[in-house]
């Protein structure tokens, strides 16, 4: 299973502004966006961290699924929740030929943590040997404004950790902020080993 983001959030989307504001940078000078190149990366790390703690999109965006088997033949759990849509579903062969399937012959079960694309009849369509099923689907909780506050501020304060040890080697993989981690721990997927919540 692969997934791939088909193209960045532009950076006008981020809260550049909210994030400036948040660290408390001077506002009235001539300069004043200087340093909005750095706040951009900051941001993008932060959001992309959360993201891959929480498995959720946060500001929606189109990804590609590319399916080697099914993990179940009537229906494909997708990786990452919040999804709006799938746009399409192709059933590509070992020599990239590519077949798109009719749109009735699944439909979109929304979850908040796993959604699923789920086949209208017996099973989804058969993936030749060396072949994928491609999906392209719309994820996330819209734009920044429509992320839930509190993921917003867990975004805002790993930026503002990651702004200031950008000059530290290799702090962002060792630690993750409490206040972050606790945040991202309420909207993390359950999952359970016997009895028990991991």
């Amino acid at each position: 299973m692969i997934l791939i983001e088909q193209a960045q959030v532009p950076d006008a989307d981020l809260p550049v502004a909210e994030f400036r504001e948040h660290l408390q940078l001077g506002s009235g000078f001539a300069d004043d966006g200087f340093q909005d190149a750095v706040l951009v990366q900051q941001l993008r790390a932060a959001i992309a961290t959360v993201e891959g703690r929480v498995s959720k999109a946060l500001i929606s965006r189109d990804f590609l699924l590319l399916v080697s088997a099914w993990r179940m033949l009537g229906a494909q759990a997708l990786p990452i929740a919040p999804v709006s849509a799938v746009q399409s579903l192709a059933i590509t062969d070992a020599n990239s030929n590519s077949q798109t399937v009719d749109a009735t012959a699944y439909r979109l079960k929304r979850d908040a943590h796993q959604p699923e694309v789920v086949s209208s009849r017996l099973s989804l369509p058969t993936i030749p040997v060396g072949g994928t099923a491609d999906f392209v689907f719309a994820a996330g909780f819209g734009a920044w404004a429509d992320v839930p506050a509190d993921l917003r501020q867990a975004v805002l304060l790993l930026a503002t950790h990651y702004y200031e040890t950008r000059s530290a080697v290799g702090t962002r993989a060792v630690v993750l902020p409490s206040t972050v981690a606790e945040i991202c721990r309420r909207h993390a997927p359950i999952r359970l080993v016997g009895a028990r919540r991991v």
